[in-house]
């Protein structure tokens, strides 16, 4: 929606010349005869309006202009107001600006051209301002989300885990968290590669410095461009006002470039640029900006596979594996299992009132450390979550537990890959919501939130049947 305009003035004569000068412009215009009805309008609408132009004198029965505009900048202290009038005076235009005018017009022949050239300098000034509010808000979620991550990672980064794999992963993210280089984190999802990329930089010199997390992969090469670097006014169609990028936000701090590995080799090129060099340019800017900005990237990409076959340049893998960090998957360390299902129940039964903390029945731990968790930890916080929210019993139970981990469909094996295991983890799924359906195809579909045809494509794909599942 539009900002709007209020324009307030007695003169019907010069309301209209200000209606059709200002509708001309493709401006949003909310006209009223008399300034009272427009502070109504304004105290109302308090967020769809952008800026008042106001009569100074209305007659002997309203507030003037001067009263207005003290209400209305008490209703929104930033709102810009322009000032109209018949006879002004020079005390009157001081008294004006000292109330919060941004500017003070004589109707005259040249009225027209006046209020233009005001709007245009307040169009400026707004978009000056929309910025810095709009910086202001990133910043103000960067502190948010430092001050969660400082909360999280306060003690030993709050990581749980106590195996060998694990705690070679903390030595090394320990022993580079002050060392100003590139650290390159590999490996499958739900592995926990944010972790410890935060770990390293709250654990250095850096750490009251942005954290700034950009997912390369969800991004094409333009938006990740301007998501990076930056873009100046006009770069591309859409660029309405100039913007930083998240490398220039990370200055002095780190940016963690998550699925780097999904960047195509062209795009590759500019990220080289900016960890050898330290410097950034904006789309649509010839002019580069220096950072100081510590670079860890990730991926669960194969990244020897993809150079070998020319998706990944060799030159930014070089400069990214000052340190390689390779995070172990859960069913190589399943000594952890327990404790972190055990951490993730005690969260979550302080984030949900009423909701009783609950061990773990042996069987069920026996269960969670059978499975082969091809979600990895992030599977298991799932999983965990979920039983401890269904539970009804003294402990958590095989049968509280997700069907394909309690064992009603069967286990795969880590060996047989990656796609197998999604497709039994999807079967599961399936299974159970036809079960818990009475093999209702139509409720099964929604317990999944799927369309019917999406549940039917599923079906087909594989040869689902009651009679045999």
């Amino acid at each position: 929606m539009n900002k709007q305009i209020l324009v307030a003035d007695d003169q019907i004569e010069v309301l209209d010349m200000l209606i059709r000068s200002l509708q001309a412009d493709e401006r949003d215009v909310q006209a009223f005869s008399t300034g009272r009805e427009a502070l109504v309008y304004l105290q109302q609408h308090p967020s769809d309006v952008d800026m008042a132009i106001l009569d100074l004198d209305f007659g002997p029965d309203e507030p003037d202009g001067l009263e207005i505009l003290q209400q209305m900048r008490d209703e929104i202290p930033d709102l810009p107001v322009i000032i109209l009038t018949g006879q002004g005076t020079i005390d009157t235009a001081v008294a004006a600006l000292r109330l919060g005018a941004v500017d003070f017009i004589e109707k005259d022949f040249y009225i027209e051209d006046k209020i233009e050239i005001s709007l245009e300098k307040l169009d400026r000034m707004l978009t000056a301002l929309r910025e810095n509010a709009r910086l202001k808000v990133e910043v103000q979620n960067l502190d948010r989300e430092n001050q969660l991550y400082r909360s999280e990672f306060g003690k030993r980064y709050r990581v749980i885990g106590d195996s060998p794999q694990w705690q070679q992963v903390l030595r090394q993210a320990e022993q580079i968290a002050s060392i100003p280089r590139p650290a390159l984190i590999l490996g499958e999802p739900g592995t926990g590669k944010e972790l410890v990329a935060a770990a390293i930089h709250y654990g250095g010199v850096r750490k009251d410095r942005p954290f700034v997390k950009v997912n390369c992969a969800a991004l094409s090469d333009q938006l990740l461009a301007s998501e990076l670097f930056g873009h100046e006014k006009g770069a591309y169609t859409g660029a309405t006002e100039a913007r930083i990028g998240k490398f220039e936000a990370a200055n002095g701090g780190t940016i963690f470039l998550d699925e780097i590995g999904n960047t195509t080799p062209g795009f590759q090129q500019n990220i080289l640029r900016a960890i050898e060099y330290q410097e950034v340019q904006r789309v649509g800017s010839a002019t580069p900006v220096s950072v100081d900005t510590r670079v860890i990237a990730a991926t669960n990409a194969d990244l020897e596979k993809e150079m070998a076959e020319g998706r990944f340049r060799q030159d930014l893998y070089d400069r990214l594996r000052f340190e390689v960090i390779r995070m172990p998957p859960l069913r190589e360390r399943r000594e952890d299992i327990a404790d972190l299902a055990n951490f993730f129940v005690a969260q979550i039964t302080e984030e949900v009132p009423g909701l009783q903390v609950r061990p773990f029945s042996d069987e069920a731990l026996k269960n969670l450390q059978t499975y082969h968790w091809p979600g990895n930890v992030r599977e298991l916080k799932f999983a965990a979550e979920r039983a401890a929210c269904v539970a009804t019993g003294s402990q958590i139970e095989p049968g509280d537990l997700p069907p394909e981990i309690a064992g009603d469909v069967p286990i795969v094996s880590s060996g047989e890959g990656y796609e197998a295991q999604i497709r039994a983890f999807e079967l599961g799924l399936l299974r159970r919501s036809l079960n818990e359906t009475v093999w209702n195809q139509r409720e099964a579909a929604k317990k999944l939130k799927l369309s019917y045809d999406q549940f039917r494509h599923l079906y087909r794909k594989y040869k689902l049947n009651r009679e045999k599942p």
